[in-house]
């Protein structure tokens, strides 16, 4: 399919959480919670119950609608966990947040098919997976038989090798092929809610990310929720000069161009500036 082809129109219908019908006619913040000793960006690193769930309140108090629960990290050149450690990390969280939380809605940052299955019973209501079943072949029929909304993510290679020199001929048009043929391969599975990330730092260069950015709205020709992850990344800092602590401002700038282009969900670690960045988009948008 050609990028020329594209509807302007955004996605303004709802998703099944778990029997909680999610509204997505304007835009929601996902909280991240990473229970991890590297994520790239410190202050969301988050590992001891208590901080957990300290950490869940304050995304929750400041208008989080999704917290998004990850047990390793994606950042280039990280090296991979495996699903049991995953499971000892995430099934503890998951069931003190529903405990304490029970209208929460969870997501799990997860490849693996098992640890997405126990973490789904265990409460949680979406998975979020980086390699859209590329990295367990299980994972899309498991989010099928399991009804639950799937995020799949693009990522040219793995978190260990895809910041070695990508390389695209059209990188909007090779993602969005990307998507096309993923979304066939969810439906056909029997996936009801498909929600799409592209990716951004995956795999990608600087101006590989800003050239998806400009052309977000290419990709509601697919007639899926966006999901848009790019809280505090190296597209910010790295063109800035700065260190991820001082990326706040270029991330919300970001995330307002994201939102004019019909973005429906920001991944985020700073809540309330995203909260703030969708009610001024919403307002202008209302005039």
């Amino acid at each position: 399919m050609d990028i020329m082809e594209g509807k302007n129109g955004e996605y303004t219908g709802t998703i099944n959480c778990q029997g909680s019908l999610l509204d997505l006619s304007k835009p929601v913040v996902m909280g991240i919670i990473n229970i991890t000793e590297d994520s790239f960006f410190a202050g969301s690193r988050t590992q001891h119950i208590d901080l957990i769930l300290q950490r869940a309140a304050q995304h929750l108090e400041e208008g989080a609608q999704i917290l998004d629960i990850g047990a390793q990290s994606t950042r280039p050149g990280a090296i991979a966990v495996g699903p049991d450690t995953e499971l000892e990390r995430l099934l503890p969280a998951v069931r003190t947040l529903k405990e304490h939380y029970p209208q929460a809605i969870i997501s799990i940052d997860t490849y693996y098919a098992n640890v997405a299955e126990q973490t789904i019973h265990a409460g949680a209501a979406i998975i979020n997976d980086i390699s859209a079943g590329d990295m367990d072949k299980d994972m899309i029929p498991t989010a099928g038989r399991l009804q639950v909304p799937y995020i799949a993510m693009h990522m040219k290679g793995t978190p260990a090798d895809m910041q070695q020199r990508p390389d695209y001929e059209d990188v909007t048009q090779e993602v969005l092929d990307y998507f096309i043929r993923k979304r066939a391969e969810c439906l056909q599975a029997g996936i009801k809610d498909i929600i799409i990330d592209p990716g951004f730092g995956f795999g990608k260069t600087i101006a590989h990310n800003y050239t998806l950015l400009k052309k977000l709205h290419v990709f509601h020709m697919l007639d899926c929720p966006l999901l848009i992850g790019i809280s505090r990344k190296s597209m910010i800092y790295k063109l800035l000069d700065i260190t991820p602590a001082e990326a706040l401002n270029g991330t919300t700038i970001l995330h307002t161009l994201a939102l004019q282009q019909g973005a429906r969900i920001l991944r985020v670690h700073d809540v309330k500036a995203a909260v703030e960045a969708v009610k001024i988009t919403q307002y202008m948008n209302a005039r």
